[in-house]
């Protein structure tokens, strides 16, 4: 554990994982600094002992001037939208992708110590699960492009610039602050939603498609020992549990009557991480199991 008071920057801080991970640096004694442009974050998010700076990170200016003289920054902002990357590639692409190599560019020119990049585990597409690191990516669309070109600068900056990264794939993150309306859909929140309004829980395709669900309190945990690593040359980790769990599933556990709605386009269809990776390089694993986060999550939204 860093037992110095460091100085720490979070991009989409005001986000769903990023507010969780400021909390987190936050009680362990760290100056944090949250970015964020609040287009998808939420103020009410962030923790009152961190200092908030409303920026975007497409402003090259302004990020060179905030990450200066930082020890890390955990960069989380993003356009997470998927079915938006299809409609409005190039907007979300420089969000995403030149977004992130101004927070890697100005980490150089600011002598910043580590950046940990929030990578997704959609840039493997469909491909046999469990998914490992090895695999040959195969983005179906381009957000899982713009998060893949985000690692390639990552390791470019650290071969190059001598710049430490990390890059994290998380997989389905769940919990706490998920909103069902939030810039990324997932379907906890949206059937935890649709169960208290006493609407039919909504099926997309035919609900067997499976996600590996990992608990916020775990992906803050694997950004932090990905800071408190030695390692630092671009590489990549799978953040999830090693576990897959079904629409279907999901909604027997929430409970209601269901209806069927159409597939989506350039979504995959089976998802379960390989962590072995992150177990040996980063000492980490997963702590909290399905059944308990979801446990919790019902009784937070009163859906018993």
């Amino acid at each position: 554990m860093k037992n110095f008071m460091a100085k720490l920057i979070v991009t989409g801080g005001a986000g769903f994982i990023g507010s969780h991970l400021t909390d987190a640096l936050v009680a362990r004694g760290h100056r944090v600094i949250v970015v964020d442009n609040l287009m998808l974050g939420q103020k009410k998010f962030v923790n009152k002992k961190a200092k908030f700076v409303k920026a975007d990170i497409r402003n090259f200016a302004v990020m060179k001037k905030i990450l200066r003289g930082a020890d890390a920054v955990f960069h989380l902002a993003a356009d997470p939208r998927l079915p938006l990357s299809i409609e409005d590639p190039k907007t979300t692409h420089e969000i995403n992708v030149t977004g992130t190599l101004n927070v890697l560019e100005a980490a150089r020119l600011g002598k910043v110590k580590k950046v940990i990049f929030s990578s997704s585990c959609a840039v493997y597409g469909d491909q046999p699960v469990p998914f490992r690191e090895e695999f040959i990516p195969a983005p179906l669309n381009p957000y899982s492009l713009h998060k893949l070109m985000g690692e390639e600068y990552c390791r470019l900056y650290s071969s190059l610039f001598q710049v430490e990264t990390v890059c994290l794939r998380y997989f389905n993150v769940f919990g706490p602050r998920k909103l069902a309306n939030g810039s990324y859909p997932m379907v906890i929140p949206i059937f935890l939603d649709q169960k208290k309004r006493g609407q039919k829980l909504t099926i997309v395709g035919d609900g067997k498609s499976t996600r590996d669900y990992v608990h916020v309190s775990d992906v803050v945990q694997a950004n932090i020992s990905a800071w408190e690593s030695k390692i630092g040359d671009g590489g990549v980790y799978n953040v999830g549990t090693g576990r897959q769990v079904s629409v279907n599933e999901i909604a027997t556990l929430i409970g209601g009557k269901t209806k069927m709605v159409p597939a989506r386009r350039g979504e995959m269809r089976f998802v379960e991480a390989d962590n072995s990776k992150a177990k040996r390089g980063l000492g980490w694993e997963p702590k909290m199991g399905f059944e308990e986060g979801l446990g919790a999550l019902k009784k937070e939204w009163n859906v018993m």
